[in-house]
Formats: C-alpha cells, structure tokens, sequence
C-alpha cells in the first residue's frame, strides 16, 4: 500500500513526532510510505531510511499542487491545514482521505470554524483520535488508536534527584503548578529541570524566583536529548489539563520514570492505567506537591511504580500496536 502522511508544519513537536514512528512501524512492515512537511532536518534524523521525506515548508499551495500531480491509495492527514490540503487528491483523484485528531477540539476555530467544517467534515473518509480524550471532542465518529513509542532499556539507569517537566512553556500546558508542586514537596537536595521553550517562560522564571526555588531550578529551554534527561531524572510531573495524550508522559513510561500527571486530559488513560497511577486533582499544586513528596522519599516505591508504567506502555502504548489499528481503519476506507 501506498500511504502518504501530510503535515503542513515545519517544526518537529508531538504531531510530527507521532508520525514519524507510525510511518516507520508503517514501513517496516513494508508498505511504501511518504511523509510530507516537518521540520526538514529533524524529520530526517527520525525517519527510517525505507521512508521517503517530502519538504513541504509550510507552503500550502505547492503542497497541493505537488499532491494533486501524484497518486497514492491514500492520503492521511495530521491537523485541519492538512485536511484542506488534502482535498485537493481526495477531489481530483478520488483518493481515500484518512485523519488524524490530535486535539480536543472540533475542527476550525472563531468563525470560520462552521464554514472549515461544513467543507471537511464531509469529505474525511475516517477519523483517528489518539485518546477517548480527544474522540469525545471533536464532533463525529472516530476510531481511537493510542500512539506508539519504542520500547527501552533500563538496565544500568543511574537516576539524579531531579524532578523533570517536558512540554511547551505556554499557559494552556500549567507549568506553574509543577513550579508549585515542587516548592511545596521537593526535599531538599532535590532539582527541578524544565525542558521546553513559549512565551511564558519570563513569567516561570519570576514565579521561581517568588517561590525560593530558583537556585533549585534550571530551564533547560529546547533540547535534543531529552529520553537521555529522562532516562537520568527521577519524576517526571505532567500538570497540563487538555493534553490530547502526552507523547512525553509515554516517552517517561518507556523509561521507567515515574510520572505525577493532572487527572485531566488522556492523562487517566496513560498514567490511570497503572494500579498506583500517580494523579493530582487538576490545578491543585498543594495536592501535587505532597504527591510528590511521597515520591521523593521512597526510592523503592518510584522504582515500582516506573517499573509498572513501563508494562503498561509496552502492553498498549506500541508502534505494532499502532500501525495494526491504523491499517484496519485503512482497509475499511479502501473496501
């Protein structure tokens, strides 16, 4: 089969990332398999070798008309500018159109949002939602596939006490409760490491100066080897409310690293599926913080714990997994 992902984006965050392990599960199974947009360098460095890479820049108007000169059994498409895009081989060629959904909304947004989807709605062949989350949200059917990270090795992981935060420094992903929940729980001899870059991060850097942690926390800003960081950390907190899934909280699952998450977004399917699922009441950074107090001071119980995430992520949370929920929807839109 011929599958074509279309991204129109030239960064490398959780969408892209999400697509390149599904395209090279999709590749190693031996389907040929395009992916189209992404950050040119980092989608590169990601993609297995048998899967061919595309530079869209963004431009939606040469996407199109590069996508409507080719042919392909079907197009997937990953966030509402891809879908447009899309259309253009779905209308002229006919070919299926498979989407994505990686955020709990419906699609559009202000007043355009009826008019983007009295025009898409109709025309996707199938919906994907990468959590219950985010399929009780946008409108429609939808068939929930979880997304699949690569399993790791433990053995000989020498842990630092640091407590890890990955995500975008924006308001919506709450960075301030984990700043929070750290002052209130974090023992001493114990730091904090942000990784992550947004317009709030000023804002961060001045809340952890107010709350006397500021010579205990470091903003590491955008990195490269974050599964390094946590492979070295020792939780990792997750305050974000809306997250769709949490590729990171997975990626912390893979490693063993013991996750404090929001009982909020998909958060309850990842994290909840453990028996001692770690979950604080949404935006309660006093609750968090004894939390994560409790985690700091027994060693042995963080070890079980990330020992019992990791059984989850490798039970559900696997790129064959993935790739054999994405290929029956696939074959139920090609009958």
């Amino acid at each position: 089969m011929k599958v074509r992902h279309l991204m129109l984006s030239d960064s490398f965050a959780g969408v892209e990332r999400h697509v390149a392990v599904l395209a090279n599960e999709q590749a190693r199974r031996g389907h040929s398999v395009e992916v189209w947009g992404g950050d040119p360098q980092r989608m590169r460095t990601h993609l297995h070798g048998a899967v061919r890479q595309i530079e869209t820049a963004g431009v939606a108007v040469t996407a199109a008309r590069s996508l409507a000169a080719s042919s392909s059994d079907l197009v997937h498409a990953h966030m509402t500018a891809a879908e447009a895009v899309a259309l253009t081989a779905r209308l002229g060629r006919g070919v299926p159109l498979v989407s994505t959904r990686h955020f709990a909304a419906r699609r559009g947004s202000g007043h355009k949002g009826r008019l983007i989807r009295a025009v898409l709605d109709p025309q996707v062949d199938a919906q994907i939602a990468i959590s219950r989350y985010v399929a009780g949200a946008i409108g429609g059917p939808s068939t929930v596939i979880y997304p699949g990270v690569e399993a790791v090795d433990t053995r000989d992981v020498a842990r630092r006490p640091v407590v890890l935060v990955v995500q975008r420094l924006q308001p919506a992903k709450r960075t301030a409760v984990a700043l929070r929940a750290f002052a209130v729980g974090a023992p001493r001899g114990w730091s904090l490491e942000v990784v992550g870059r947004g317009p709030e991060l000023a804002d961060l850097q001045r809340l952890a100066v107010d709350l006397k942690i500021a010579e205990r926390t470091s903003f590491l800003g955008f990195r490269n080897d974050v599964a390094q960081i946590m492979r070295s950390s020792a939780v990792l907190i997750a305050p974000c409310e809306i997250e769709g899934l949490g590729l990171s909280v997975l990626e912390a699952m893979s490693q063993g690293l013991p996750v404090l998450a929001s009982r909020a977004g998909a958060h309850p399917e990842t994290v909840g599926r453990a028996v001692d699922g770690q979950l604080f009441p949404p935006g309660e950074s006093a609750a968090a913080g004894m939390m994560l107090a409790s985690l700091c001071e027994d060693r042995e119980w963080r070890s079980q714990y990330g020992e019992e995430l990791r059984t989850v992520q490798r039970s559900i949370f696997t790129p064959a997994a993935q790739a054999e929920g994405t290929q029956s929807v696939y074959q139920e839109v090609l009958r």
